[in-house]
Order: structure tokens, then C-alpha cells, then sequence
């Protein structure tokens, strides 16, 4: 059972409710009313940003589920406070709640660009396809103020170096010219997560992420820049966002995207009790509907982390939801896979006083 919220703090567009424990905590914290509360203690939570000086900005992987072995995170927690995503489990790494805290106090890592170029040039590097928001979102509100990512896009594109996103934030589009400079040398690709298609639905689920109809529009936008965009219809919430399946795909292939991917429901560790909790808040007369079809993909349990597994379930109703998805995926002319990226030309930029190529 998750801990009662806090009721000295006011909670606006948060989709936690409260600040549970994290799994390597040995202690528990609960607030308790001393009958000494006043109305004027009540505050208005709001977003702490700090900042990370790590020593090394490219993250490895050797996962067989995924199609990238390195990737950068410029942002440790995510604004958007999505309930259900599978990153909020990272913030116990911290010291922290995967709940509030997960969305409410947020690392930023302003020396993203320095250490990458420093990484890149090192001898020993191999170029393959950098993953940018592959935990959680680099253009998340934060980065409208501090602006990390035009300086990681500069040195990939100064390097020559391929690189992927995956967003749901509309500041891409401030980035957009880096963007479609790097898609015209064959070097970049956008995934666009769209979960729903209505308003109401999506507010509750990722509070402060972009509405549906501002997801379709950077898709729209991206595209017509020349940029490479997956429509990513991921997380598919089994009774509250499955049966969207063909619509999501027939409106983002109307925008411009050419590719699409889906990914079930994944409620690692935390994750789970905090989306029950949003369950009996939102949607209560669902909630025993939805756990109980998210068993049904998931070997009885609310998730599986098997490789394998984890990103495609199993069982009839992941294999209907797979089926519908790939006969839409079909039917709207999507290609069936991404153009592999150019790593041919990654090299140091070139600097004052070099002799130019004559090719």
C-alpha cells in the first residue's frame, strides 16, 4: 500500500499523488496531522532542478531487446509525469521517490555537450547510432530554459555522427533546423510517442506532457523538414488506450510519419503500485479491468522483465493487440523498418587552417 500524500503540499498536473519509498530504502516516512495545521502551510509543490557533473555522458548497453548499444540522458527524472513510466524505478538509485520526487526533482547534466565531444574523440571510438530519451524525455520542460540538446545536436553534427530520439516534447521543434541538418546527411531519426488520441485521457495520464493534437503537429513538422519520424504507439494500456490502436496510426500517418513500432503496458518494480493508485483515482471502475487484462499479457503478474518479453508480452491478448497493429501498420503503407543511418563520414570537425577534402 502506497503512503498517504502529504497534506501540507498541493499537487497541480502531477500524475503521482504521492512519494512512496524507494526499494533501497530501509526506512518508511508517513505524515501525520498533529491537529496543529493551519491553511497557510498548504504549498504549491514545484519542480527542483540540480545539476550532475558526471565524468562521462555516453551510457552502454548490451540488452537483446534493444536495437542500440549507447545512448545519452542529458535529464535524471521526467517533468511530464507520465504514471506509467518505466524509468520512475531509476530514482531509488538516488536516494529518491519514483513517485513525486521522480517528477518533481529533476537532474539536469549542462556539461552534456563538453563530455560528449571529448568521448567522441577519443581514439578507441567506434561511431554507431546514439539514443537520445531513451530513459527519460531530453526535451521535457526543463530544457526549454536550459537548452542542453542544441549543444549535444551540434557536436553529433559537427562529428558526423547518426543519432536517434525518442519525445513526446514539443521543444524539438526549437531544434528543429538541427534536426533536419542532420536527416539531410542520413544521420537522424525521431520517434514521436503518441499513447492516446483523446485530450481528457491523455492530461490524466502525462499531466505535463504535450496534448495529442501538439504530438501530431511536431510529427507534421518534422516530417516536413525533411526528418525521418516513428510514430510510437507505446505504452498500449490494455481497456484505456488499446482500442486506439488504428486510429493513432491512421492520424499520425496522415501527419507524416513513415514508420511505427508499439510497445504493451510495463510496470517494472514501482511502477506498478503507483499506476493501481492512479487507477482507483481516475479511473476506479476500470481499475480491476485493466490490472486484470495487464496479467493476462504478463504470465499472471503486473510485469515481466524477461528479455524476450518485456517489450512485447504474451499470451491471446498480446498477440491480438501485435496483429492489429501490424494489419493497420499495413494498411496505412508504413515501412516496415528505419533506414539504417550513415556512420561512414564520423571524423573530428575540421579546424582553422586544415586543408580541405577535395571530396
Amino acid at each position: 500500500m502506497l503512503p498517504p500524500r502529504n497534506p501540507d503540499e498541493r499537487l497541480k498536473a502531477r500524475g503521482a499523488d504521492t512519494r512512496p519509498e524507494g526499494r533501497f530504502e530501509a526506512q518508511r516516512r508517513v505524515h501525520e496531522a498533529d491537529g496543529w495545521d493551519i491553511p497557510e502551510d498548504d504549498r504549491l509543490l514545484r519542480t527542483e532542478v540540480v545539476t550532475e557533473r558526471p565524468r562521462s555522458i555516453i551510457t552502454r548497453n548490451t540488452s537483446p531487446d534493444i536495437s542500440f548499444d549507447r545512448s545519452i540522458n542529458p535529464y535524471r527524472g521526467c517533468e511530464h509525469g507520465c504514471i506509467y513510466c518505466y524509468a520512475r524505478p531509476t530514482h531509488a538509485y538516488l536516494g529518491l521517490s519514483p513517485g513525486l520526487d521522480f517528477e518533481t526533482r529533476i537532474t539536469a547534466k549542462p556539461d552534456a555537450a563538453v563530455l560528449l565531444a571529448r568521448e567522441l574523440a577519443r581514439p578507441s571510438y567506434r561511431p554507431a547510432p546514439i539514443a537520445l530519451g531513451t530513459n527519460t524525455d531530453p526535451y521535457q520542460p526543463v530544457e526549454s530554459k536550459l537548452a542542453i540538446m542544441p549543444g549535444i545536436l551540434r557536436v553529433l553534427s559537427d562529428w558526423n555522427h547518426p543519432v536517434t530520439l525518442v519525445t513526446r516534447g514539443q521543444t524539438v521543434l526549437r531544434d528543429l533546423d538541427l534536426w533536419a541538418e542532420l536527416a539531410a546527411k542520413g544521420m537522424a531519426a525521431v520517434g514521436v510517442s503518441v499513447t492516446t488520441l483523446d485530450a481528457d485521457l491523455a492530461r490524466a495520464l502525462e499531466p505535463r506532457a504535450p496534448a495529442p493534437a501538439t504530438r501530431l503537429r511536431m510529427i507534421r513538422r518534422l516530417a516536413a523538414a525533411g526528418v525521418p519520424v516513428r510514430v510510437m504507439v507505446a505504452p498500449v494500456i490494455p481497456v484505456l488506450t488499446e482500442p486506439e490502436i488504428e486510429a493513432i496510426l491512421t492520424a499520425a500517418r496522415e501527419a507524416g510519419a513513415t514508420t511505427a513500432s508499439m510497445i504493451p503496458l510495463r510496470l517494472p518494480l514501482e511502477v506498478a503500485p503507483l499506476f493501481r493508485d492512479w487507477l482507483l483515482r481516475h479511473r476506479p471502475g476500470m481499475a480491476a479491468h485493466v490490472m486484470n487484462r495487464v496479467a493476462a499479457m504478463r504470465g499472471g503478474r503486473d510485469n515481466d522483465p524477461r528479455f524476450g518479453h518485456r517489450f512485447r508480452g504474451e499470451g491471446v491478448e498480446a498477440q491480438l493487440a501485435l496483429q492489429r497493429f501490424r494489419l493497420a501498420r499495413r494498411r496505412l503503407g508504413y515501412d516496415t523498418g528505419s533506414a539504417p543511418l550513415d556512420c561512414s563520414r564520423f571524423g573530428p570537425p575540421p579546424r582553422a587552417g586544415d586543408q580541405l577534402s577535395l571530396f
